[in-house]
């Protein structure tokens, strides 16, 4: 599902807007958002928060851009009382694990030896998702942290689009390490290499012509897994390559299905980094606490939007169906008005953009007239009745026209279902990239 589809709520004897909203009583959600909502003006407002959050092993952050400054650093905040009081152990992120694999043993004191240059990886656009300041203070205090208390909080990727750099990893390792099942990875590089690193073009190959690469990665997968032991020797090398091999077989298949259409390359995208955050979870052992941040399109519950309708499931659903939703805590991100990184197309410059006032009668709409501030509130059976309704949410990609936001940028959500808490910053600012052509010079 791509953050530019059109969502419009059906039609079934509501009176609508022009913006295709079904309009319902909004004084009673307005009041209702006063009566429930914590004022959050400071982390320690959080509290109630963290006290919700209980002894959930899964929790979920998200964020209604990739390119707003609040969230990261709300999110970070929250991270750092979770990681303090309630032992997690783990942060994974909507990030490229090769290069997310750089920044974990930089915070757990392997190498690189500074924090710029443990951001150097993320040198394929959006640059600016993870070489941003906001995350530069996270892992300057991920890497403090860890060596005072002596603790291993790791910092994960748990995408799928780096097919390429993963082989290249798996390689690079298998040879460090002298290990013979290298020739069975360069084997399954050498099949991909004709495409040039073009995914449409492996995609395109795959599924109309038939020449794929799935029995090569099978095969290599399957003989990670089989001597994993093996890599070992102490920074995590063998769930290095059980990763990076899990990426190389999900990734041919998610660029079969992309080319295809349809709901299946999204759903192969969650359903990967689910089983990227239990092979972690695998390593560190049972009982492990894990923080996922990622968009809220990835950790609200996909059955409480449209999104099911069209046959897509998500990170939040999975982890509910799976362990339970007692096991879950979703924290939905969103905003009013301000700025953000973004770019008008795929693959062009990042710039500032504006982000108008909120769509009448959408939810941050709703946020806003409550009352100017920033709030939370916690969604509980004591009071979704007075959120059970299916109300517009903005979600912003890291492509965005804010002049059209009205027509693709609203998805239809039950705001008490989707999420366990949601929390509104009424003006956000754009973060601040880091210039990596200055570092890799």
């Amino acid at each position: 599902m791509s953050l530019g589809t059109v969502f419009k709520f059906k039609n079934e004897g509501n009176a609508i807007d022009e913006g295709g909203f079904i309009l319902f009583d909004d004084k009673k959600i307005i009041k209702a958002i006063k009566q429930e909502a914590f004022p959050f003006e400071s982390k320690s407002d959080l509290s109630a928060l963290i006290e919700a959050v209980g002894e959930c092993p899964f929790v979920l952050l998200g964020e209604a851009s990739h390119g707003t400054s609040e969230f990261y650093e709300v999110r970070t905040e929250i991270s750092k009382i979770l990681i303090q009081e309630k032992g997690f152990q783990v942060i994974g992120v909507e990030g490229d694990w090769p290069s997310c694999f750089t920044v974990n043993n930089f915070v757990k004191g392997f190498n690189p030896s500074t924090a710029l240059d443990a951001l150097k990886d993320f040198n394929r656009w959006p640059t600016w998702m993870w070489a941003n300041e906001e995350v530069l203070s996270l892992i300057k205090w991920l890497k403090e942290y860890n060596q005072k208390t002596q603790n291993n909080v790791g910092f994960y990727g748990l995408d799928v689009y780096s097919l390429w750099e993963s082989m290249e990893e798996i390689i690079r390792q298998l040879e460090k390490s002298g290990s013979g099942d290298v020739e069975k990875a360069k084997k399954a590089l050498s099949c991909f290499e004709p495409f040039h690193r073009k995914p449409e073009s492996y995609g395109i190959s795959a599924a109309f012509y038939g020449e794929d690469c799935l029995d090569e990665v099978t095969e290599l997968l399957t003989t990670l897994r089989k001597n994993h032991l093996q890599y070992e020797n102490g920074h995590e090398e063998s769930l290095n390559l059980k990763v990076n091999g899990l990426v190389a077989l999900n990734a041919e298949h998610y660029y079969q299905s992309m080319v295809k259409g349809g709901p299946d390359d999204w759903n192969i995208r969650d359903h990967h980094m689910v089983s990227a955050i239990e092979e972690i979870v695998k390593y560190y052992g049972e009982g492990t606490k894990v923080i996922i941040w990622e968009h809220n399109t990835h950790i609200g519950d996909a059955r409480a939007t449209d999104m099911a309708k069209e046959g897509l499931v998500n990170v939040g659903q999975i982890l509910r169906e799976k362990y339970g939703k007692d096991q879950v805590y979703a924290v939905g991100f969103g905003t009013h008005r301000g700025t953000v990184m973004a770019a008008n197309r795929w693959g062009e410059e990042m710039e500032v953009m504006n982000v108008p006032q909120a769509a009448l009668g959408s939810w941050e709409d709703l946020m806003h007239a409550a009352g100017p501030n920033d709030k939370y509130i916690l969604f509980n059976n004591e009071n979704a009745h007075f959120f059970n309704n299916e109300i517009g949410h903005r979600a912003i990609g890291v492509v965005y026209n804010p002049e059209y936001e009205h027509l693709g940028n609203y998805v239809p959500s039950v705001m008490s279902e989707r999420y366990d808490a949601f929390i509104f910053i009424d003006e956000t600012k754009a973060l601040t990239p880091i210039e990596l052509a200055s570092l890799l010079t």
